[in-house]
């Protein structure tokens, strides 16, 4: 399980927690932060309430056209500073990062499980092996891993006293990958790690110091087998060996990354620019690239049933062969109808993209066959904070702002 923290390390908890927060604040222009108790509490996160007149448990298909009611709708702590991990749907519950991290049934709506106090600030919700891994939200320097179906805490390791507040980035079966900051003797963190820790016995199994300059924020990661990838705000693509921690390749890109790439066989494919681009995991060499519209970009792609999907900034949506790069359709009849999606999901015959910024946008569903928008879900308030789109069987989680909602997935 690792070392738990002895009676001396209150007032250097203290620091780190300050220094911690105080780093998240800069890079992300947050605002003040606070923490609570990890004892659980007994006081509902905010109550579930039925839409449309009707229970969460059954619902009927809308008119062609029509986006359906919500089934029901929740209030959250999203502070919308997780990035593309804010929102997960594990084992039939509804994940929101936030504090308190609330486990919500997808059915009825119902809170299952609240922990107080155990997600730090804009925490991703990293899941591997069944368990979710987070940063310790008391600051201590550990990692910690609850059971996504109770919240309750079933691992705990550190990667030692020398780093930082290990911060997880991906996680397999075997391993979760964390990133941290590597303590000077100020407490200042000019330099960081990315190390591996076996889940079985808490041991860190590498850690490699990564290069001078690069940032300890904005990356997005993934587990492919043999391969960590991950991209960064410094717009770099790196793939290091999971049991070694050697870094195989490294390249520049002209776009960070840092919410989503996707990952095909043995290829990683990522936004840059007006291009779609794969770069073989192997040795980093591109097998293909694809260019959108001039004067307009792509945004994160996403591979869903072997087909890779992308919306561009001229307001298009692709469907791309991701083993070759070739267009399978491209729906440029959008533009007065659909805002640009950031994320998607399918489910059986229908893609939903979640957009960004944009009061008019919410949540769309296109044919996945053709591109054609069916309808789009647009909860009227005004508010141009994100959406959030995840599959739940046939259901849909959707989070804009502070509020949870259960749309069918129709």
């Amino acid at each position: 399980m690792g070392s738990r923290r002895d009676g001396n390390a209150v007032s250097r908890r203290h620091i780190l927690r300050l220094a911690g927060t105080g780093l998240g604040l800069a890079v992300l222009g947050a605002g003040a932060v606070g923490c609570g108790p990890e004892e659980d509490s007994a006081a509902p996160a905010g109550g579930a309430t039925p839409g449309g007149g009707r229970s969460g448990d059954t619902f009927t298909t809308p008119p062609p056209g029509t986006a359906p009611e919500p089934l029901w709708q929740a209030d959250t702590a999203n502070t919308s500073l997780s990035g593309g991990d804010a929102l997960a749907v594990i084992g039939g519950l509804a994940l929101v990062s936030g504090d308190p991290l609330v486990g919500r049934d997808t059915v009825t709506g119902k809170e299952k499980w609240k922990r107080a106090g155990v997600a730090t600030p804009g925490a991703k919700l990293i899941v591997g092996g069944g368990t979710l891994y987070l940063a310790s939200g008391e600051y201590d320097g550990n990692v910690v891993g609850l059971d996504p179906a109770t919240g309750k805490e079933t691992w705990r390791s550190r990667l030692g006293d020398e780093y930082q507040q290990p911060r997880p980035m991906a996680a397999d079966d075997g391993h979760v990958y964390v990133l941290a900051g590597i303590l000077e003797k100020d407490f200042t963190t000019p330099n960081n790690v990315i190390a591996a820790i076996d889940t079985a016995s808490g041991k860190v199994t590498w850690s490699e110091q990564r290069d001078a300059g690069t940032e300890e924020y904005g990356i997005n990661a993934a587990v492919v087998g043999k391969r960590l990838v991950y991209t960064d705000y410094r717009e770099n693509v790196t793939v290091r060996d999971t049991t070694t921690g050697r870094q195989i390749w490294t390249k520049k890109i002209g776009r960070s990354n840092y919410r989503h790439f996707a990952v095909h066989e043995e290829l990683v494919i990522v936004a840059d620019g007006q291009r779609l681009r794969a770069f073989e995991l192997a040795g980093g060499k591109e097998r293909w690239s694809l260019k959108t519209e001039a004067f307009s970009r792509f945004n994160d792609p996403h591979l869903l049933d072997g087909v890779l999907y992308a919306s561009d900034s001229a307001r298009g949506l692709w469907a791309v062969d991701p083993a070759t790069g070739k267009e399978v359709w491209h729906n440029e009849d959008l533009r007065d109808t659909a805002t640009q999606a950031w994320q998607f999901v399918k489910v059986k015959g229908t893609l939903y993209g979640a957009t960004e910024f944009d009061k008019d946008g919410g949540v769309h569903a296109f044919d996945a066959a053709t591109g054609k928008l069916r309808w789009t879900y647009n909860d009227e308030t005004g508010d141009i904070q994100q959406w959030y789109v995840a599959a739940a069987g046939d259901r849909l989680a959707v989070m804009h702002g502070k509020r949870l909602y259960a749309l069918p997935a129709v």
